[in-house]
């Protein structure tokens, strides 16, 4: 009997002690690890619009857990090719103050980061998280993707059509399109007896286009 009582009297001294540690424990919470979600993305329409929200997550010992940190975590991006307007929400930034109207906003890579401390203790140790982030418009010369595509415009005079194969250029209705750098786009104009101007090759009503990197301007002129 006496030998029972002991056990008991153990059992509660054990228990009693876990009860004391559970405030301890949660206090001292220490974060282990942290990581962005994505670890990269990129803004890839020409005049690159829209957000992404990006996710700190950070691992957790005393007592393990996995939690979303995103609205705790110190937000930075180290060459302003977007802007953060909220806690893991960026932007394309916006172009320089007094730009004409239409112009891009800046584009390039650059660095996300996220810091949060180390625990909940008062740690003054800061872990940091990395990700990256693009703005590229494949039709400018100055992105990381520029290059690729280019645009090509047509200039119509008179009362006459040009449509170019493949499609994208459909005057007087849409005078602008782009293409594949160094591909190649037939015009061909209806209409009134016409020439071509800025055409590399013309023959009669057709006008061949090899698109170069910095684009291409035609002009149709009708009599």
């Amino acid at each position: 009997m006496e030998r029972s009582y002991v056990g008991l009297a153990l059992g509660a001294l054990v228990a009693l002690g876990a009860v004391l540690c559970l405030p301890s424990c949660g206090h001292n919470q220490k974060l282990v690890s942290l990581t962005i979600q994505p670890a990269t993305f990129a803004f890839l329409e020409p005049y690159p619009t829209g957000t992404e929200q990006y996710t700190a997550v950070g691992t957790y010992i005393h007592p393990p857990a996995t939690m979303d940190v995103t609205s705790q975590a110190t937000w930075k991006i180290d060459d302003g090719v977007v802007t953060l307007s909220a806690p893991g929400l960026f932007t394309p930034a916006p172009p320089p103050a007094g730009s004409p109207p239409g112009t891009p906003p800046p584009c390039g890579g650059g660095n996300i980061s996220a810091s949060v401390p180390e625990g909940t203790g008062g740690s003054s140790n800061v872990l940091i998280a990395y990700a990256t982030v693009t703005v590229d418009d494949p039709s400018r010369l100055i992105c990381p993707g520029g290059g690729t595509v280019a645009t090509l415009s047509v200039g119509v005079i008179g009362p006459g059509t040009v449509m170019s194969l493949p499609a994208g250029i459909n005057c007087p209705g849409a005078r602008i399109a782009s293409y594949d750098v160094s591909s190649s786009v037939l015009l061909t104009a209806s209409g009134p007896p016409m020439t071509w101007q800025n055409c590399p090759q013309a023959s009669g009503n057709e006008c061949s286009v090899t698109i170069p990197a910095g684009g291409a301007a035609v002009i149709a002129t009708f009599e």
